[in-house]
């Protein structure tokens, strides 16, 4: 198959399958007399699992590593620990978001409810002291989220 019909396939533009070719992910293709490249049918697949892999954050180094240069390949333990490895990062990134939404929420409402008659710059100090303690600031940032949300949610329902 050529590139132009597997890049009409795989929705990928012709430099993209070149670069993932030039990166080893596919296998390279020698080209015809007419210079023309032709790849296997498998190479659709292969470029749907990559930028499957993608799409689930993983680095083309990390996919490259995962990943065999053909289908009989896969290395069962090794794929099975990278897919860990890559669940326990999301989840170290989803608790870090949920601590950037505690703060933002903290500010959100901390602007929301100035007091009449505040200047902002004030109101600013007021809230930076309240983050500080909250624990909710970039240097103490890595506390519980659950226990950030508690907090906030329970100095919400008394003001």
């Amino acid at each position: 198959m050529r590139i132009g019909e597997l890049a009409k396939i795989s929705g990928l533009a012709p430099s993209r399958i070149r670069f993932y070719e030039a990166s080893g992910l596919i296998k390279s293709v020698e080209r015809k007399a007419n210079g023309y490249r032709d790849y296997a049918p498998d190479t659709q697949w292969v470029l749907e699992i990559i930028t499957g892999a993608q799409a689930a954050g993983f680095s083309l180094e990390e996919i490259r590593q995962l990943m065999p240069m053909n289908a009989s390949g896969w290395q069962h333990e090794e794929l099975l620990s990278g897919l860990k490895q890559k669940v326990q990062e999301i989840e170290v990134l989803q608790q870090r978001l949920a601590q950037n939404k505690a703060q933002l929420l903290l500010v959100i409402k901390g602007i929301e409810d100035k007091p009449e008659g505040m200047a902002c710059a004030d109101n600013a100090q007021l809230l930076l002291h309240r983050l500080r303690d909250e624990g909710v600031t970039a240097t103490s940032g890595r506390r519980d989220a659950a226990s950030s949300r508690k907090k906030t949610a329970r100095q919400a329902s008394e003001a």
